[in-house]
């Protein structure tokens, strides 16, 4: 009987190659934002997946044996989003691991990044330092995890490879940042989905992390070399000990044909040695490795061509929806539940001259400006999805709010109580755009940084 296999991040580079090479071997689960509407392959099934709501990650994740997690650093899916690349993936994987926990997923398979070796977490680039959080989350609900690390895998459409390839097209002359001279172990799109396919149900890879990449040890600027001879391109190419990472970062993005979103922590990156430690080899399997010119030749091959997606349908959202993601260090290891109710008492305290707050016997809260009897904000506790872990409200009502049917405010433990999270999601304020941006945005993370501040203080003194 087919293992049936979920993949988060699906319509990505490395799901569509896996769903491709392995749709015949296993029943796959394909989760997309989306909902499809035509789909030429019947023997994969796609189901639309909002990932950042812990109730439709549950859903999608019925049936499912196995989960392969590819997500990293979402695009937004709001207008607005109010929140670093961390901290989101940080709240998606800890969703992802509480909805895998109560479908009773048997392991999740995570492609995550090679570690440095010479520094220390905490100076680690922050790419990196999330992707060891994300690794973390996923295993923080009990489900055995298999965080596979890379450093870059090369392939058709993979967007570190194609960084290089836009650089050899486009310029005659590199002058190389030092980082180019750091040394990395690149591994072939061909040699990670076999990996990923070896380790899937694999008991001996259980709550483990290994690192994987070809035995070839090369530096940025070798790898740039090698992809200009495999495109005959005559290239000169030498490094220099000036440039600094943020100059880096422009220039990649700029003649790597790359969104400056997706390069900067990218480059952080770079930065590090990432080679693969003897210790957390990938030894399940014997691999013939290819090396990095083999690996360029496939991914530049132009018979290399997926199958199509499917149609997904053209959904009308509403326009100018918010998410907005702090997060707090919770020292003290306070409850969700307890910064909740903090934050209830603390907000009307701090505007005692313009907000008061009204709570009901069942815990639902409305914020009052002034003398305004309409509240500016409502706010229904759901008992039954909250726990002292979590607390969730949905956004039912105020003058500040357009829409009443969709949007929450959610307080959560994340890495076993280490930090505390407090996030929007789906926000419709009754503003018009540019007016909310330029007003309503910037005091919410204003007023989110005071709590934030309060809450350290009050931990201080108690």
């Amino acid at each position: 009987m087919k293992k049936t296999v979920a993949i988060a991040g699906a319509g990505g580079y490395i799901g569509r190659w896996f769903i491709h090479h392995f749709r015949d071997k296993y029943k796959i689960i394909a989760l997309s934002r989306r909902e499809a509407v035509e789909n030429s392959d019947p023997d994969v099934e796609w189901r639309k997946v909002e990932l950042f709501s812990i109730t439709s990650t549950i859903e999608a994740l019925k049936g499912v044996d196995y989960a392969v997690y590819l997500i990293h650093s979402m695009s937004a899916s709001t207008r607005l989003n109010q929140g670093s690349f961390e901290d989101t993936d940080l709240l998606l994987a800890d969703n992802f691991a509480r909805a895998a926990s109560a479908n009773r997923i048997k392991q999740i398979v995570y492609l995550g990044g090679i570690l440095p070796k010479e520094v220390g977490i905490q100076k680690m680039s922050k790419h990196l330092k999330s992707r060891l959080e994300v690794e973390e989350a996923l295993a923080s609900q009990g489900i055995p995890v298999t965080s596979l690390r890379a450093g870059i895998i090369v392939g058709p459409g993979g967007s570190s490879f194609e960084m290089i390839h836009h650089l050899i097209d486009r310029l005659p002359v590199l002058i190389c940042p030092k980082w180019t001279l750091s040394q990395t172990q690149a591994i072939s799109l061909r040699d990670t989905l076999t990996i990923m396919d070896a380790s899937i149900g694999n008991e001996s890879l259980y709550h483990r992390a290994v690192e994987i990449g070809a035995p070839e040890v090369l530096t940025y600027k070798s790898m740039l070399e090698i992809t200009a001879k495999v495109m005959d391109k005559k290239r000169w190419i030498f490094s220099v000990p000036v440039f600094s990472v943020g100059l880096s970062k422009l220039w990649v993005s700029y003649f790597g044909n790359t969104p400056a979103k997706l390069v900067s922590p990218l480059v952080e990156s770079l930065k590090h040695t990432l080679t693969v430690s003897d210790n957390l080899r990938f030894r399940s399997k014997e691999i013939d490795y290819l090396n990095f010119e083999g690996s360029v030749q496939e991914a530049l091959d132009p018979e290399k061509k997926l199958t199509d997606l499917p149609r997904f349908k053209r959904e009308k959202g509403i326009r100018n929806t918010v998410r907005s993601i702090q997060r707090f260090p919770n020292t003290r290891h306070r409850s969700a539940l307890w910064v909740a109710n903090r934050y209830k008492v603390w907000l009307p305290t701090f505007f005692s001259f313009l907000i008061n707050a009204k709570e009901t016997s069942r815990g639902d809260i409305g914020f009052y400006l002034l003398g305004i009897k309409k509240p500016m904000l409502q706010l229904t506790w759901i008992p039954d999805r909250s726990d002292i872990k979590r607390q969730l409200f949905y956004i039912t009502g105020g003058w500040l709010v357009k829409r009443f049917d969709y949007g929450w405010l959610e307080f959560r433990e994340v890495l076993d109580g280490k930090y505390m999270i407090s996030a929007i999601h789906e926000f419709v304020p009754r503003l018009p755009w540019l007016l909310y941006v330029n007003t309503q945005a910037k005091l919410h993370l204003w007023v989110m940084n005071r709590f934030k501040k309060y809450l350290e203080k009050y931990k201080s003194e108690v």
